[in-house]
């Protein structure tokens, strides 16, 4: 179906070259459901997760400007993983895990690398 909008704000189907009026169908709103509201504990992962990269960077006695040199990356990573803005993912969240059992071995490693 081809329609068109007039000047004066009528829709207008057009068929075969010639403008045929479109009759309004009654629109039916959405009903309004409400959000599910999230449980507290699903705060919880990234607020834990904030507080074990501030306690692996206080164990290994450094600042958030070495342990960023350190693992070679932004001091801001470090800054948004404590602050819990972000949360580490992927190979930042296994090099951690690793750093929680052996922190001067992985050091090393990445001193060498």
């Amino acid at each position: 179906m081809r329609v068109r909008l007039k000047a004066d704000g009528r829709i207008v189907e057009l068929r075969d070259g010639q403008e045929f009026p479109v009759q309004p169908f009654p629109i039916q709103p959405f009903p309004i459901q409400p959000l599910p509201i999230q449980p507290a504990a699903s705060a919880a992962p990234a607020e834990a997760s904030s507080l074990a990269v501030r306690d692996l960077r206080r164990r290994a006695c450094l600042t958030q400007m070495e342990f960023a040199a350190k693992l070679g990356v932004p001091v801001e990573t470090i800054r948004n993983w404590e602050q819990g803005k972000r949360a580490p993912r992927g190979p930042a969240r296994a090099l951690l895990a690793v750093i929680a059992h052996a922190p001067e071995t992985v050091f090393q490693a990445l001193a060498k690398a």
